[in-house]
């Protein structure tokens, strides 16, 4: 297996891509990045290329062959064969409350229609190789939406303290990023809002980041440099510190063989997981207003590494290990909302595989945005008026 050339994304910006076709590569491009991480989340680099006779570059089988259900008892999961994970199915329930609400979305909106339908509809579970309640799927820190919300009956608005701090809300916050396309401000404050059900502390803040980053990736002639920008002018505490020192790092390679050891130690002092993934320290995934989660520094540097092309981002992230479905995730989000080409081969297998339209999100997601948008400016020039009206606009001191 060989690791890819030169990066074929310029530096310049793409200008052209309209909305529908940054909105599907960045929710197709996400699919894809889940389930080429699947098969070897939780490994090392070293571990990775041993098993593979070299880096990942395309789909895999699962790490443990056909002992798959068996191998890890905790997470009984066909992972690999281009299945997609919990990542995607988080993602493509947020889609569905979109496409209920046609609005902005907040903590409430979680807990009146996402809790319910990871409740109580059954649907294709490609890793689980069955029809399933996508609760039966996802994992514990996701679990805690149902527990907090449905059981506990918590406001929804607080409902994420207490729950493992975590890239659980901020591997499917993409489409928050997408409804508020070109707006990272916008995007920031909307995931702050939904993630509060689903985590607190810099679980929350990554959520809020990674919204942004995708928003201002959609925005014309946007660049990893532009979206790194972006969201450092946003970030907080030990996110903001964490993206500036993994970047910083990412900005001097140009492949992600190279850059895979140096971001892993430009994150670790504001990752709590600890050096073996299987094995968290004491202190990990506990609220800190000085640490970040893992999985959204690195995406970012593997997308100034890659210089914005999905296929060297996604593949970087891959074969980064550890958490790396949700670095993947979020950086074939990141990489497709640019405008970088998915590579069809790698779609039309990973839907096949999975059983799943990845098409027909995007489609459905791209109206609700313009929908959205529209009452947005409805909602602007109403306020215009009002404010207007008492004598607000152009007064001076």
């Amino acid at each position: 297996m060989t690791t890819p050339s030169t990066p074929t994304a310029t530096r310049g910006g793409d200008t052209t891509t309209p909305l529908d076709e940054r909105i599907t590569g960045a929710l197709v491009g996400a699919a894809v990045g889940d389930a080429l991480g699947g098969p070897v989340e939780g490994y090392s680099p070293e571990q990775i290329l041993e098993r593979h006779g070299g880096r990942v570059n395309g789909i895999v089988g699962p790490w443990n062959g056909d002992d798959w259900r068996t191998a890890r008892p905790i997470a009984p999961y066909h992972k690999g064969d281009g299945h997609v994970t919990d990542d995607t199915l988080m993602t493509h329930a947020l889609v569905r409350v979109y496409d209920t609400v046609r609005d902005h979305l907040d903590a409430h909106a979680v807990a009146e229609h996402l809790v319910p339908d990871l409740m109580t509809n059954p649907r294709w579970i490609p890793e689980l190789e069955a029809e399933a309640l996508p609760l039966q799927r996802i994992f514990l820190a996701e679990k805690w939406l149902v527990a907090r919300i449905h059981y506990g009956h918590v406001d929804p608005r607080e409902a994420g303290t207490g729950n493992i701090v975590n890239c659980g809300a901020s591997m499917y916050m993409a489409p928050v990023g997408l409804v508020n396309a070109a707006n990272p401000v916008g995007a920031y404050a909307e995931a702050l809002d939904v993630a509060g059900a689903h985590q607190s502390s810099y679980g929350r803040e990554a959520a809020g980041v990674l919204a942004a980053a995708v928003a201002a990736a959609c925005a014309p002639g946007a660049t990893p440099e532009s979206v790194v920008a972006a969201c450092l002018s946003l970030a907080k505490d030990g996110t903001r510190a964490a993206i500036e020192a993994v970047c910083e790092v990412a900005a001097g390679y140009s492949d992600f063989e190279s850059a895979l050891a140096p971001l892993r130690v430009a994150v670790a002092p504001y990752d709590t997981v600890g050096a073996d993934y299987r094995a968290p320290s004491l202190g990990a995934r506990r609220p800190s207003r000085l640490h970040a989660i893992e999985e959204l520094p690195v995406a970012l540097g593997m997308l100034l590494v890659s210089g914005g092309d999905f296929r060297h981002a996604v593949l970087g992230a891959v074969n980064y290990g550890r958490d790396c479905d949700s670095i993947a995730t979020m950086a074939g989000a990141l990489a497709g909302a640019l405008g970088s080409p998915v590579p069809e081969d790698w779609a039309k297998t990973v839907a096949e595989a999975s059983r799943l339209d990845l098409w027909a999100p995007a489609a459905t997601l791209t109206e609700v945005a313009r929908e959205v948008f529209e009452r947005d400016v409805q909602r602007r020039r109403a306020h215009e008026e009002a404010f207007a009206a008492i004598g607000g606009a152009g007064c001076s001191a």
